[in-house]
């Protein structure tokens, strides 16, 4: 009854030899002034050294921004669907719903999710202070071999990245992982932190636009995502609403990584994002803060969210001068079955286009923001798509509020 995901990344160096880029424009810290135009300009021109605005009204920038590769890595604490179902038997044998319960955890298609800790230990709860400390602990220990890959994916070196940005809605720290990975990995110091606490699963997508953004206003920067998911420590054994025991049975943890390239690189050539928060379900996608932790509450309309959001993403595509319905790959955050399949029906796409989300789903479960960068993880794992393919991005969180992205694939 808790929150898993698959094997640990092998462990980098940290620096390694500069391949594939040209010289940088660092100049040991000291920047001339007439090429002090922000991070990462190593001799280009800027969009005015200004964010983007509203999509749709904004200029392409000459370099495409490209999301390459992402790196990701699972506990090594697995929990079958069997498993679970037999453990909410076993501790919610009276419940009056146990029955509904049950058929709805079947229904996730979630087969395996991994976790940080043992299941004996994480059905304990020793505290939120206990708990934050072994989310600490395990970011401290897991990540920095997920980057350190997803820089070698990317071809890049820790003092290529201008901008780190880190989501996470499971643990809690301050300063920033950000922080304490510049300092362990030896990024530069100047390099920009911008952490996301409270998106929970559309962080990820959210990262991958501010991300583009980012690049978009300081051409030829590069940016680092880090998602640190560990959803099992925010198990409650108090809470007996039918949203909890489903989430019991749905979250798994994961980490990923993925470089943002503004200029080269192999991947998504992001061309275009776009926000959209559906009015007045901020109370659907929730956590209840308490002295015990984060107590996290699911409405029972959740499911039922593609069918507005759903012409969010017909109206981006089609700003962009394209449909929706006729693109070559989708790579969208599966929250359950039911976002897929309601995806599929209103976009009136082959549910196959969905495979990639789906096979995060049923192997490691919702790993909350990581899932984005996990199925496209699994795009690259079959061979990619064909050159100027056009595809969409989306994650799904709370709010109820859609990240979206469009983007061309690029073998440069």
């Amino acid at each position: 009854m808790v929150h898993p995901g698959g094997g640990t990344a092998p462990p980098g160096t940290g620096r390694r030899a500069r391949r594939g880029r040209g010289p940088s424009c660092r100049c040991n810290g000291v920047i001339p002034r007439e090429i002090a135009r922000g991070p990462g300009d190593r001799g280009g021109t800027t969009l005015s050294g200004r964010l983007p605005g509203a999509v749709g009204r904004r200029k392409q920038a000459r370099f495409m921004a490209t999301l390459c590769r992402p790196s990701v890595s699972v506990p090594e604490h697995v929990i079958t669907m069997e498993q679970t179902l037999d453990l909410a038997r076993e501790r919610h044998p009276d419940h009056p719903q146990l029955p509904l319960a049950l058929r709805l955890i079947e229904n996730t298609g979630v087969r395996t999710r991994h976790i940080v800790q043992p299941i004996e230990e994480t059905l304990k709860h020793p505290g939120f202070e206990e708990r934050n400390r072994v989310y600490v602990a395990e970011a401290k220990a897991r990540v920095p071999a997920v980057v350190q890959r997803a820089l070698d994916d990317a071809e890049l070196l820790t003092s290529d990245i201008d901008v780190i940005l880190y989501v996470s809605c499971t643990g809690f720290m301050m300063p920033s992982l950000t922080a304490w990975l510049i300092n362990e990995m030896d990024f530069e110091a100047t390099t920009r932190q911008i952490p996301i606490a409270q998106l929970g699963c559309a962080a990820g997508g959210a990262a991958i636009n501010r991300a583009h953004d980012f690049c978009t206003a300081y051409p030829q920067a590069n940016a680092l995502i880090v998602a640190c998911e560990f959803c099992s420590l925010c198990y409650q054994p108090t809470d007996l609403a039918i949203g909890s025991l489903l989430s019991n049975g749905l979250f798994g943890d994961g980490i990923a990584a993925a470089v943002v390239r503004g200029r080269g690189g192999e991947g998504i050539a992001l061309e275009r994002n776009g926000s959209y928060l559906i009015p007045k379900t901020e109370e659907w996608i929730m956590y209840d803060v308490r002295a015990t932790g984060f107590h996290f509450l699911l409405d029972k309309r959740v499911p039922a969210t593609m069918e507005p959001l759903a012409p969010a993403l017909q109206e981006l595509a089609g700003t962009h001068g394209w449909d929706a319905a006729d693109l070559d790959f989708y790579i969208v955050h599966a929250g359950g079955p039911r976002i897929l399949d309601d995806l599929s029906k209103f976009l009136q796409v082959d549910p196959h286009a969905f495979r990639f989300s789906r096979a995060t789903l049923t192997e490691y479960g919702n790993i909350a923001s990581a899932v984005v960068l996990d199925a496209l993880r699994r795009l690259f794992d079959e061979g990619g798509a064909p050159d100027r393919a056009r595809g969409l991005l989306a994650g799904f969180g709370p709010g109820i509020t859609a990240e979206m992205a469009l983007g061309r694939w690029s073998r440069a």
